[in-house]
């Protein structure tokens, strides 16, 4: 008999597969943020179940959110949870792209004729590796509640691909696990969704979530008698009895959808349920219902039974029909439906922390929006130790989904002015570089702004001057209320107030991207009104305000030949001849080559001679890298460090070998060193 395909009987299974990953494809690529131009880049975990998941568990040891979880991925995981308990694993029938990957290899495979290896459902080879999955499962969640990171992305194939291999992965387990699914996946049916998936684990075990009651029960029983265990233990239980109950027992019978067997027009020669299914699940031995723990609903052995002895159908009525078929891709759609909605209505705090709270405290709160840089747990624990050197301050909640932070305080000892004044950021941001010898001297507008907390506010600000043609050089901001902006230009252009009311109270900044497109930033700030007094100030004291330095100085090390970097003022160069080795580039401004310049000091510290790395402005107020060092060292040992295609970094007394962070192709111009 010739093979049946299941395309187009089962259209609704790969509408949704294709569909969902041609969607990933289009978001991930950046081809809507082009199109589109106020969307925002895709985030390759916006959507994340099994995220979400890890993000609850979180929540529940440690009052805080990994990452930049959100209610959003935190709904998703619940509605997953839900859809298994009552239907099956729909997401990993209809919408995970690891999955239909794994299909349409199973389905390249066959197309060619090449025979696939089988493992036996309930095999000692079968039960051995689907411990594998649980494994994984424990490994995940411990620590990424230990350390409030998704440690899931070291492994997650879908997550590897989506960032191009840029994201927070570990090399060697992300081409491991890609390589899994490729390679495992192409010669056996679904190998990384049977026994690798820790969120097939987790669905796995979801079948059985009577026992799951059971086991929380007596979990919470034992705590009653004062007996207490670590979460880890509790962790340790799910995995074990799910894995235990998949390899024991493995035909879950709470749910309320099977696929529905007709026995009198099976006749159970063909096969071609089995062969069909990703699963390789022997459908006519469980009588009329299909209670088997891999069963997905997907489908695809009611597509290809050509007798029509199967159905989907709800147990215990043993009763299908044709629609019936369409329930699970329907659900899943309104069930991710349902996540996105809801999603957006509230919003968990990423973390809450109190400190110092005493009794008959009466604390009041003050809530700011639009903190860009509050965008994930670790940025949120930094604002908090920020605000904990604040008296008078004694909680945070931060929500990074809205960027949004609400501060507990004492209004004994403080206020919610003088709170906001230390949340603010001083910032500038140069929009242009004058010519001191053209224009020798800048004029200084003052505006009053309201609705600028995050210091990226007034970069994009400056990005909005910087698209006009009205002689704007640079910004500036500090706190009052409202926020003062500093606007530098030049004496020749006329500061209309009207002009800068448009400008501050647009609504999104239009920027061009590379490749062609342009992409649209959000913005809400609010112009008050500009001030009638002018400012002046010179052009070389505007460049030196603009400019960030870098510094970082050894004075030598011990001249032993240790390797260790010695970052103390030893002095063992002190009336010596030093030397500056100087680069004069305005790119000593840009932040992809600053946010390195500590890496190239890391490398070449380690020479001896060697005493400092500084970017400066020159004498001739140009943006220059300079390289402070001594005999032995040499302008041309330096040079040969500098240029070296791998570096050598010391991190924590450690020696790692990287790719170099920055290209010169220029060599420098030797000076004598003056103090």
């Amino acid at each position: 008999m010739a093979k049946k395909s299941t395309i187009r009987s089962n259209w609704p299974k790969y509408v949704l597969q294709w569909g969902t990953l041609a969607a990933l494809v289009f978001f991930l690529s950046g081809l809507a943020s082009k199109i589109f131009t106020k969307m925002e880049p895709a985030n390759p975990e916006a959507y994340c179940p099994f995220g979400g998941l890890q993000a609850l568990a979180t929540y529940f040891q440690r009052g805080s959110l990994p990452c930049s979880m959100t209610t959003m991925q935190i709904l998703m995981g619940i509605i997953l949870a839900a859809a298994v308990i009552l239907l099956s694993k729909l997401f990993c029938a209809y919408l995970c792209p690891v999955g239909t990957v794994e299909d349409l290899l199973m389905k390249g495979r066959k197309a060619i004729g090449i025979k696939g290896v089988e493992i036996r459902n309930g095999s000692i080879a079968d039960k051995a590796l689907r411990i594998v999955k649980y494994g994984l499962l424990f490994v995940v969640v411990y620590f990424t509640v230990s350390s409030s990171e998704l440690f899931c992305k070291k492994i997650d194939p879908y997550y590897a691909v989506a960032t191009g291999f840029k994201g927070e992965i570990t090399l060697w387990m992300s081409l491991t696990a890609v390589a899994i699914v490729i390679l495992l996946g192409f010669f056996i049916n679904r190998f990384w969704c049977k026994y690798i998936c820790p969120l097939g684990a987790i669905s796995n075990t979801l079948k059985f979530w009577t026992w799951l009651v059971a086991l929380g029960l007596l979990w919470w029983a034992v705590s009653l008698v004062g007996v207490k265990f670590s979460w880890v233990w509790l962790l340790g239980s799910f995995c074990l009895v799910g894995y235990l109950l998949e390899i024991l027992h493995g035909k879950p019978r709470m749910q309320l959808m099977h696929v529905l067997v007709d026995q009198d027009n099976c006749g159970r020669k063909c096969y071609s349920c089995q062969k069909n299914c990703p699963y390789s699940i022997d459908v006519p031995s469980f009588g009329k219902a299909v209670t088997s723990v891999d069963c997905t609903l997907c489908g695809e052995c009611v597509a290809s039974c050509p007798t029509k002895a199967l159905r989907i159908g709800v147990v215990p009525s043993s009763k299908g029909c044709g629609f019936s078929r369409f329930i699970p891709p329907i659900i899943a759609v309104v069930a991710v439906a349902l996540a996105l909605i809801f999603g957006g209505k509230f919003e968990i705090p990423t973390i809450s922390e109190t400190w110092g709270v005493e009794e008959g405290m009466n604390l009041k709160t003050v809530k700011i929006s639009g903190l860009k840089t509050v965008k994930c747990y670790g940025s949120s624990m930094a604002f908090k130790a920020r605000m904990e050197k604040v008296p008078g301050v004694h909680g945070v909640k931060t929500y990074v989904g809205s960027h949004t932070v609400v501060v507990s305080y004492d209004p004994k000892v403080t206020d919610a002015e003088k709170v906001e004044s230390k949340i603010f950021v001083p910032s500038h941001f140069k929009v242009a570089t004058p010519d001191p010898e053209a224009v020798p001297e800048l004029k200084i507008v003052t505006l009053r702004v309201e609705k600028m907390y995050d210091k990226m506010d007034l970069n994009y600000l400056g990005l909005q001057f910087r698209g006009e043609d009205k002689g704007i050089y640079g910004v500036e901001s500090e706190y009052d209320c409202p926020v003062v902006v500093r606007v530098f230009m030049d004496p020749a252009q006329e500061a209309e107030e009207a002009w800068f009311k448009e400008i501050v109270n647009r609504k999104a900044l239009i920027m061009p991207v590379h490749g062609g497109g342009t992409k649209e930033t959000p913005m809400d700030l609010k112009f008050v009104k500009m001030e009638k007094e002018v400012g002046s100030i010179s052009t070389p004291e505007f460049l030196h305000k603009m400019f960030n330095p870098f510094k970082a100085e050894y004075n030598g090390r011990y001249p032993s030949g240790d390797t260790t970097i010695v970052r103390k003022r030893v002095q063992v160069y002190e009336g010596k001849p030093q030397y500056i080795l100087e680069f004069e580039d305005t790119r000593y401004e840009k932040p992809i080559i600053t946010r390195n310049l500590p890496f190239l000091s890391n490398h070449i510290s380690r020479e001896e001679g060697v005493i400092g790395t500084y970017v400066v402005l020159n004498e001739n107020l140009k943006p220059a890298l300079q390289i402070r060092f001594a005999a032995p060292a040499t302008a041309d040992r330096i040079w040969e460090l500098m240029t070296m295609d791998k570096w050598t970094i010391t991190r924590k007394g450690e020696e790692t070998i990287e790719d170099a962070r920055i290209a010169f192709d220029k060599p420098g111009v030797v000076k004598a060193y003056n103090k």
